[in-house]
């Protein structure tokens, strides 16, 4: 009995020692095929709970900080009897009509501030916001900042449930997210998603003025959702959601979100003035193409190319030049248009940072200090020239004197966006007189334009030698 049973343990150990050799066997024929000798790659991921997409404590935790937001417009419209009188007797009895929009929005201050969208609230004139509760506020507009598409709400109320801000640079690609909204009026709807991508933006075809470096993520938007929030694992504030891509007007894969570090600074502007001060560096810029990286031998694509300096600007000031790669501002890489944006709209005037610059194959860096977007009136640009709302003037030169048969007159040498240029100015303009008396020098004219008290009116010659005047008001 004794002798059967050691049989047949050796047996079972023979059959595992064989078992093991051909299982090695085969992975080294296949780690031959697949890589060759000397080639295989490992990695090794962390699949510990935290990392798995369990959304109930973010979820859970920042639910009662969204608020559904419910906007109320006025609108006048004529019906058909009323349009009949107005085309034969000039007048009819137009119909007031109330449009009733919605949207979410995000409390970041038991006090009652909220963030929403600019485009929900536009021209409300009645806003209510609901909270997860039903409990229902008015709410007053603090102030909008159409270039981001952020606006801040105030409700009188106390100790309100908040969301706290997260970090939207340390967000990594693939990431989870997840946005809590009202979509179709289904108030406090959650959905998940990871992040797509970062820093995008969008085809701007209105004109306006847009800083956009958003978020993307797949998790469900739908109208009703703008204003609501993005939040990370943690429970954080990550991003306020603004707006989808799609052929229907509904959800279609992707959504977009204005990242919380960004938002952070309009909101503190927003309270603190009432409107953003928004700093500027001064630049024109393009991403790198196959032509520069070649004309300028550069050995990779980091950055962005310089194409303009603006005189007088904070770049100008800094050194900054045509021709330059812009590597970093205050440390964060910039590989493209919409990162620069978003990285400089995080500073106000007068702050001051280091920026990388590559030139002739040299990294520089240099201190900016940022300015407004528009200098101030008698400030010296690099080039001696005086800033003048938004323009720049200086002491005309003696050809362009002889050339007109005038004896002394300041230029106008560059004509930027600003009150000169709105009321008809143009480049090359001499001014002779500013409210009747006369100038030789930009100091002549800053000097006189801050002794006036409502307006400005400008007599000069054109460039063409003709006789020309334009005024503005202060």
């Amino acid at each position: 009995m004794k002798k059967g049973i050691l049989i047949v343990l050796l047996s079972a150990l023979v059959g595992g020692l064989t078992a093991h050799a051909v299982v090695n066997g085969m992975q080294e024929d296949f780690m031959d095929q697949a890589g060759g000798e000397g080639q295989s790659e490992y990695r090794t991921i962390n699949l510990d709970n935290d990392n798995w997409p369990d959304f109930t404590y973010a979820a859970e935790s920042a639910v009662d900080a969204v608020v559904y937001v419910q906007v109320v417009s006025t609108s006048s419209s004529s019906d058909d009897l009323s349009s009949i009188f107005e085309y034969f007797f000039g007048y009819g009895t137009p119909q007031q009509r109330e449009k009733v929009a919605s949207g979410s929005g995000v409390i970041i201050r038991e006090d009652g501030y909220i963030v929403t969208n600019n485009h929900v609230i536009e021209g409300a004139d009645k806003i209510q916001v609901t909270l997860n509760t039903n409990q229902t506020y008015d709410a007053v507009v603090v102030g909008t900042d159409p270039a981001t598409d952020v606006a801040l709400l105030k409700v009188e109320a106390k100790g309100l449930p908040t969301i706290p801000f997260g970090d939207s640079d340390k967000l990594r690609l693939g990431e989870w997210v997840i946005a809590i909204g009202s979509p179709y009026n289904l108030r406090s709807t959650i959905t998940a998603g990871i992040v797509s991508a970062k820093g995008r933006s969008m085809p701007n075809t209105s004109g306006e003025f847009k800083i956009e470096s958003f978020i993307q993520t797949d998790a469900a938007v739908n109208p009703g959702n703008s204003g609501g929030a993005l939040v990370d694992k943690k429970g954080n504030l990550v991003g306020i959601n603004t707006a989808i891509i799609s052929q229907t007007g509904s959800y279609a894969g992707y959504s977009f979100a204005v990242p919380v570090n960004m938002v952070k600074k309009i909101v503190s502007d927003l309270i603190d003035f009432g409107s953003v001060k928004r700093a500027v560096l001064g630049i024109t810029m393009q991403e790198i193409t196959d032509k520069i990286v070649e004309d300028l031998k550069l050995s990779s694509r980091n950055g962005v190319y310089i194409v303009e300096v603006s005189k007088g600007s904070a770049a100008d000031k800094a050194g900054i030049k045509a021709g330059d790669i812009l590597l970093t501002i205050d440390d964060v890489k910039v590989n493209s248009f919409a990162l620069v944006q978003e990285t400089v709209s995080r500073f106000s005037p007068g702050d001051e940072t280091v920026v990388t610059v590559s030139r002739d194959g040299k990294e520089l860096k240099l201190k900016v200090v940022f300015k407004g977007a528009e200098q101030e009136n008698g400030e010296e640009a690099s080039d001696g020239s005086i800033a003048f709302y938004g323009s720049y003037i200086q002491e005309a030169p003696k050809d362009v004197l002889e050339r007109l048969g005038l004896n002394a007159g300041v230029q106008i040498v560059e004509l930027g966006q600003g009150k000169l240029k709105e009321a008809g100015a143009t480049e090359g303009f001499v001014i002779l007189y500013v409210n009747d008396q006369p100038v030789k020098k930009p100091k002549d004219v800053i000097d006189i334009v801050k002794k006036s008290k409502r307006s400005v009116f400008v007599e000069g010659v054109t460039p063409s030698g003709r006789t020309g005047y334009f005024g503005f008001g202060l």
